[in-house]
C-alpha cells in the first residue's frame, strides 16, 4: 500500500514573540481539525471511514478470478479505495474444502464488515460460520438449493449474493446446432460440489424427452479429470462442462483428452474457450465481480444484507474456436460463428 523543523537562534524578546504567534497558529489548527472532525462525524461520510472486506475463493482460476477483480474494481468506483479507506482481505482455499472452513472461521474472528463468497463451498462455509456478519456470495449456481438463502428476492438473513445461474434452454440449442445428430453427452463434475449435482439432475430433466442420454464422469479431485473425461470415449457425441471449480481448474488436461479422443467440449464457462472448448454460452463473470461488488456497496453504505434481493443476470455470451473446433473433430457452421461475441484462434 502506498500511502525539517528548522530552529533559529533570536533574542530573548523575539522568542517571545514567535512562540506567540506559533501558539495562537497551533491553537487555530488544533480547532479547525476538531470543527472537521465534528462535521465528519456529524454527517456520517462513509468515505471517511475504514471499512474492512474479506474475500474468499474455493479455488483460483479465470472466472473465479474475474469475479474478484469485478468485485474489487466495482468498491473503487464507488469510493471505496483499498489503502486509503478500505483494507481488502482475500484468501483462496486452493481447492481444499477444509481449508475454506478454517479461512471462513478465520475471517469471522477477523470481524470485517463484509466477507465476500465466490463459489459454492466458500460461501456455505462463511453461511456456517456466522449469522451476524454480512455475506455476499458470488458465482454460486443454486443458492437455495445450497441453503445459503431461502429465498431469492431477500433473504432476511445475514446473507444475499449474485447467482451465475444459466437458463437451460439456450444451453441445448446450442449443443443441437453444433452437433445436429446429438444423442449421447457427457457431463464430467465433483460429485461434492453442489452446484454440478444440480445442474446434472437438471440436463437430464431436460435432455431425456428430447431423446438424448446423459452420461456422468464424477471426479473427486482435479487430478481425477483427465481419467473421467477419458471414460467416456466411444460412448458419447460432446463433452458438457460447467463452472465446476475442479474441472475448470484442470481444463487443460481436459482439452488434451477432447483432442485426442475427437470429443468436442462444449462449455458454460466463456473463459474456457481460449483454454480448449470449441463454444462456451455463459455469463461473464468480471460483470457478475461488478454486481457483486454493488451489493457490497449497499451494505457498507447501512443497507441490510437480508433485504437485498440475489442478483441472477440476464444477458449470455457466446465464445467460439474454430481451431479448437478442428482439433476435437467438427467445424463449426458460419451461423455458429456469427452468433459469437469472441471468436477464440
Amino acid at each position: 500500500m502506498l500511502y525539517q523543523n528548522r530552529f533559529g537562534h533570536f533574542k530573548f524578546s523575539k522568542a517571545l514573540l514567535l512562540g506567540g504567534v506559533c501558539t495562537a497558529i497551533l491553537t487555530g489548527c488544533n480547532q479547525s481539525a476538531q470543527d472537521t472532525g465534528a462535521t465528519d462525524a456529524a454527517t456520517g461520510d462513509a468515505a471517511t471511514e475504514m471499512k474492512t472486506v474479506a474475500i474468499t475463493a474455493i479455488v483460483e482460476h479465470p472466472a473465479l478470478d474475474d469475479v474478484r477483480k469485478g468485485v474489487i474494481d466495482e468498491l473503487n468506483e464507488a469510493g471505496f479505495k483499498d489503502g486509503e479507506n478500505l483494507t481488502v482481505n482475500f484468501q483462496s482455499a486452493q481447492g481444499n474444502t477444509a481449508t475454506a472452513g478454517q479461512i471462513a472461521k478465520q475471517f469471522v474472528a477477523d470481524a470485517p464488515d463484509v466477507i465476500v463468497a465466490i463459489a459454492t463451498p466458500s460461501a456455505q462455509s462463511v453461511a456456517a460460520s456466522t449469522s451476524s456478519i454480512p455475506l455476499v456470495f458470488s458465482a454460486v449456481t443454486d443458492p437455495v438449493a445450497a441453503k445459503l438463502v431461502p429465498k431469492l428476492d431477500g433473504s432476511g438473513t445475514n446473507v444475499t449474493g449474485a447467482s451465475d445461474a444459466l437458463p437451460y434452454e439456450p444451453q441445448i440449442e446450442l449443443m443441437r446446432q453444433i452437433i445436429p445428430d446429438l444423442k449421447n453427452v457427457g457431463y464430467v463434475y465433483s460429485p461434492g460440489e453442489v452446484n454440478s449435482t444440480i445442474i446434472l439432475k437438471n440436463l437430464k430433466e431436460k435432455l431425456t424427452p428430447l431423446g438424448i442420454n446423459v452420461h456422468e464422469a464424477p471426479a473427486q479431485r482435479s487430478n481425477d479429470i483427465a481419467m473421467a473425461a477419458r471414460s467416456l470415449e466411444g460412448k458419447v457425441d460432446m463433452i458438457y462442462t460447467s463452472t465446476d471449480n475442479n474441472v475448470v481448474s484442470a481444463y487443460e488436461s481436459l482439452y488434451q483428452i477432447a483432442k485426442e479422443s475427437k470429443i468436442p467440449l462444449i462449455a458454460s464457462d466463456t473463459s474456457s474457450v481460449e483454454r480448449g472448448a470449441v463454444a462456451a454460452l455463459g455469463v461473464n463473470y468480471y460483470n457478475l465481480g461488478r454486481e457483486t461488488g454493488k451489493i457490497v456497496v449497499r451494505i457498507l453504505n447501512g443497507e441490510k444484507a437480508g433485504a437485498i434481493p440475489v442478483y441472477t443476470p440476464q444477458m449470455l455470451d457466446l465464445y467460439v474456436s474454430p481451431k479448437h473446433a478442428k482439433e476435437e473433430g467438427i467445424t463449426l457452421s458460419q451461423a455458429v460463428i456469427d452468433k459469437a461475441k469472441e471468436v477464440v484462434e
